[in-house]
């Protein structure tokens, strides 16, 4: 199934990704590789404390996005920011179909598809223009 609309709520750990239409859905979860992400600057070391990029992370959410005509990208933290400049730089064609970029919790699937909707209702793009 192909929608036009789809939601990204990701932090480093995972993405949800919902294709949907005023009326359906469909979901898909997608994990990085390495959850323990976290690193921890300590005094008097080299390196700037932040993990790397994981890249096959990115490439999955990516591929999850193909149909996608416009894209919500959300999450609680800086891995929305992250994914979205590498998307920039190395996927122009999906950072173009993305209208937004906001900041959110821990929703439910079912709560991320509402704010979703919502979002593109209130922007006036929930219709489809090809």
């Amino acid at each position: 199934m192909s929608h036009f609309h789809a939601v990204v709520w990701m932090d480093h750990a995972e993405a949800h990704v919902l294709h949907f239409t005023p009326d359906q859905s469909e979901s898909k979860v997608i994990h990085a590789a390495g959850k323990a992400r976290h690193i921890h600057h300590r005094k008097g070391s080299i390196g700037a404390g932040k993990a790397p990029e994981d890249l096959q992370y990115f490439k999955k959410v990516i591929d999850s996005l193909e149909g996608a005509g416009q894209i919500l990208l959300t999450g609680p933290a800086n891995e929305k920011t992250e994914f979205k400049k590498h998307l920039d730089t190395h996927a122009k064609a999906v950072s173009s179909r993305i209208v937004a970029v906001e900041t959110s919790d821990h929703p439910t699937d079912g709560e991320l598809l509402k704010q979703a909707r919502k979002f593109f209702v209130a922007t006036g793009r929930m219709h489809v223009v090809r």
